[in-house]
């Protein structure tokens, strides 16, 4: 113990670079060794641990049931007694009032298991089919209260020490696709682009979509009172979104949602991308997806600074065929020109998997990694996940949550999941948390010079890293710079943190 701290010691005597290990982070990591075979005390490290970003977060599914059951309490909604889904009736029956029927409390209590993957241990039906039902039974929620959901997301990330978040969102109700379905498919892809850019109802939905989303962006910041002297929670979690697009839909809808994604992205600072969700191995997805990469690519030569991350390889040999298996996170990649990939958990069945995991090495795709879904819905978890593979071959990889509401989790559960089965060390999960800033989808360029964070931009190299800003040339370089103004603050939130556990080697 005593070699390892002098050996601490020296090296932050002897450095004169400021990402060099400093005392306060050799003995953090030395407390961090100390207490992973302590759930509680990792729990209680994990959650004050600075956390970055969750990349890979469907707002619809991060809202818990206990508080859509709240949410929807003014609304009057029906629910059906035997599939726990929420519609609306204006002749619903009094007793069929979402607000009655829960004051059954076994009722209650059942709605809440159909609506997550709470107490799930069901033979009747599969956690993938499970999981994936739970949205039809209570979208009409969410969709109803995004500035709630908004509000609901973003202090839950606030209090766990995350910064960023960038939430998948179908912010238009899929009007663009309705539209598409109007139009009709078009295999001419620049010719249903004209139709579509053209039709009046087309720029009514990208303006709609913009005004939405300031409005739930207006009604979160009311919520957690972030225009007061004491503001909760959440308020300085920076918020960005990616439009997802519903791929078990025909072409032409699906289509008419890309493009009105790269459409939105292209014009303003909300949405920054695009996603494409629903269960991969559906009929539709497996069918078009081919299609559906061609179509991405297709765009992306028209606004190549759309960001693009998509769900690929969320795929097992239990939902698939072999041959279902060997090319969608390749396609996503070299097709679509994917920025980054969701879950990739099929990738050693992907033809050249070697090659495939080099050039992702090389070309800096990060992957998403959601471990907890990935067991629910796959069945995939420990020595049979992929994630230490990704590790071993340089792949980018950031942890995330996926549906923490669905899932019952939230991004320290991730964590604790990840340190516990991978027995991760305290420099590799700070890797994580920066790749999670670092292949963000915010705008200007990164603080790190190189992909192992050894290395800052020679306009902060004067600058003590995570300290007070005193040079001009940093300053200049960090307003111009959203990214690295992110980054530069989870530095210093990591010098806070480490110099707190240095002091008192435990988190109260």
């Amino acid at each position: 113990m005593k070699i390892k701290f002098i050996f601490c010691i020296m090296a932050f005597i002897l450095s004169v670079n400021t990402c060099a290990q400093s005392l306060t982070e050799c003995q953090t990591e030395h407390y961090f060794e100390s207490i992973k075979t302590n759930p509680q005390k990792l729990f209680e490290f994990l959650y004050q641990l600075p956390k970055g970003g969750d990349l890979h977060n469907h707002a619809s599914g991060a809202t818990y049931a206990e508080n859509m059951l709240n949410y929807a309490y003014p609304d009057n909604f029906c629910v059906n007694r035997n599939t726990y889904t929420v519609y609306v009736d204006l002749n619903c029956q009094e007793k069929n009032r979402l607000n009655n029927a829960i004051k059954n409390h076994h009722f209650k209590e059942t709605l809440i298991d159909n609506w997550s993957m709470r107490h799930f241990l069901s033979k009747k039906e599969s956690g993938h089919d499970h999981f994936f039902a739970s949205f039809g039974k209570f979208s009409l929620i969410p969709n109803s209260h995004g500035g709630e959901v908004l509000s609901e997301i973003v202090q839950r990330a606030g209090l766990q020490n995350e910064q960023y978040l960038e939430l998948m969102v179908t912010v238009d109700k899929n009007e663009s696709g309705k539209l598409g379905k109007k139009l009709g498919w078009d295999p001419d892809f620049a010719s249903m682009r004209n139709k579509l850019l053209h039709h009046a109802d087309f720029k009514k939905i990208l303006n709609d979509m913009s005004t939405t989303l300031a409005q739930d962006e207006a009604k979160m910041h009311s919520l957690l009172a972030c225009d007061c002297a004491r503001s909760q929670a959440g308020c300085g979690v920076k918020v960005r979104y990616l439009y997802q697009v519903l791929r078990e839909q025909a072409p032409e809808m699906v289509f008419a949602q890309l493009l009105a994604g790269f459409a939105a992205a292209s014009k303003g600072k909300r949405i920054v991308g695009v996603n494409m969700v629903q269960p991969e191995d559906g009929p539709i997805s497996m069918r078009d997806y081919k299609l559906h990469m061609q179509m991405v690519g297709f765009l992306h030569q028209l606004y190549p600074n759309v960001y693009i991350s998509l769900h690929a390889g969320e795929l097992n040999n239990a939902l698939v065929p072999p041959e279902g298996l060997k090319f969608h996170i390749h396609d996503a990649v070299f097709v679509a020109n994917a920025d980054r990939i969701g879950h990739g958990v099929d990738i050693t069945q992907e033809n050249n998997a070697d090659q495939l995991l080099k050039e992702m090495a090389n070309r800096h795709v990060m992957v998403e990694i959601n471990l907890t879904s990935n067991a629910e819905i796959l069945n995939i978890e420990g020595k049979n996940h992929p994630f230490p593979l990704y590790l071993s071959y340089g792949v980018p990889v950031a942890l995330s949550t996926d549906d923490e509401g669905v899932s019952r989790g939230n991004l320290t559960k991730e964590y604790q999941r990840a340190v516990t089965t991978f027995q991760l060390t305290y420099k590799t999960v700070k890797k994580l948390i920066r790749n999670s800033l670092t292949y963000a989808f915010l705008p200007g360029k990164s603080l790190w010079k190189d992909v192992t964070y050894q290395q800052i931009v020679p306009a902060c190299k004067k600058d003590v890293l995570g300290s007070k800003i005193t040079s001009k040339p940093c300053k200049a370089f960090l307003n111009s710079n959203e990214k690295a103004r992110l980054q530069w603050d989870l530095e210093k939130r990591f010098v806070e943190f480490e110099s707190n556990i240095s002091k008192h080697k435990i988190i109260k």
